[in-house]
């Protein structure tokens, strides 16, 4: 699930990308609203976070009016510091489906995340990937093969994940970089092996069908071929 988050305050900004990515979720950040217009029409997301109190010319529900009015139809949960009722019935009707008051308790932002998700998407509401006889619960953040519990580390939930959203698909050393990790350059460390081979022992050892492959030179794949 990818989450575009329009908060220009850096501490709010690490704490829900953080928090967001201990979850499951892709998390791009812009901190202007001229930058989060630019990102909610180029690049497809699940759900957008918009703070009001933004430090260019357009507030936040400028932006959720803009993007209503060019008829995006994503789910927005618009935060802010203003909580008076008429102030969450303007973030409304506006065109924001959802509206947190800050300072919030994070367990209520997933709530009210999962909420817009199931709205928008009710098929969806399980949030359980599967390929072959493995299965990862993302709610739960629990994994299972031949159902038998798999223990995951967080980042190493974050890595299978990534692989069964792009099962039957090649990935690369860049790719996780910068999807899981969120690094967009080379450390120059074998990271990504380590976690590779430490994932494929939990998820392929004692079965008889290997899932994750090595793809020499390229990079890696999860599927029921190799």
């Amino acid at each position: 699930m990818r989450i575009l988050l329009i908060e220009d305050e850096a501490d709010m900004a690490r704490y829900l990308m953080a928090g967001l990515a201990e979850n499951g979720y892709e998390v791009r950040h812009c901190d202007t609203a001229q930058a989060g217009l630019k990102s909610a029409y180029a690049d497809a997301c699940d759900l957008m976070i918009i703070d009001r109190m933004l430090p260019d010319e357009q507030e936040g529900l400028e932006i959720v009016k803009t993007l209503r009015e060019a008829g995006l139809k994503t789910p927005i949960l618009v935060l802010s510091a203003l909580a008076s009722l008429d102030e969450r019935v303007r973030g409304l009707r506006e065109g924001g489906d959802d509206y947190l008051t800050k300072p919030f308790a994070f367990p209520e932002l997933l709530a009210r995340i999962e909420a817009l998700m199931r709205r928008g998407n009710p098929v969806a509401d399980t949030r359980v990937l599967r390929i072959a006889d493995l299965t990862l619960d993302l709610r739960t953040r629990r994994a299972e093969r031949a159902g038998l519990p798999i223990t995951l580390q967080p980042r190493e939930f974050r890595l299978l994940e990534y692989l069964v959203r792009n099962q039957n698909q090649i990935v690369t050393r860049t790719m996780l970089l910068e999807s899981v990790w969120d690094i967009h350059f080379d450390p120059g460390t074998n990271v990504i092996d380590v976690q590779i081979s430490r994932l494929r022992n939990k998820i392929d050892k004692g079965h008889d069908l290997p899932l994750l492959h090595t793809i020499r030179g390229v990079g890696f794949r999860l599927g029921i071929d190799g």
